[in-house]
């Protein structure tokens, strides 16, 4: 983490060598041995996920249409293979 924050600091000391469309992405856990330095000098986006098997599956079902549900020969059969791998998914 201490190389991490070193090369972030110097990105802006040594301009001339950095492309302008660079981009550096991160992605992380919360944790507190973060350098404070790189949450500083960027942008932040957190998602949080849904709390409890309920709320993971209508986030899950929201982003179903009718249409995705029912545009099927066995529709029956397709609508109980969402339904477990949405909920083996919101279980995980």
């Amino acid at each position: 983490m201490n190389n991490l924050e070193t090369i972030v600091i110097n990105f802006g000391l040594e301009e001339a060598e950095i492309h302008k469309d660079f981009r550096l992405y991160l992605t992380s856990m919360p944790a507190d041995y973060f350098p404070v330095s790189v949450l500083q000098n960027g942008v932040k986006l957190t998602t949080e996920p849904p709390r409890g098997l309920r709320a993971n599956l209508k986030r899950t079902y929201q982003g179903f249409t009718d249409n995705v549900l029912n545009d099927c020969k066995k529709s029956d059969a397709w609508k109980k293979l969402v339904f477990g791998l949405s909920f083996f998914h919101a279980i995980l």
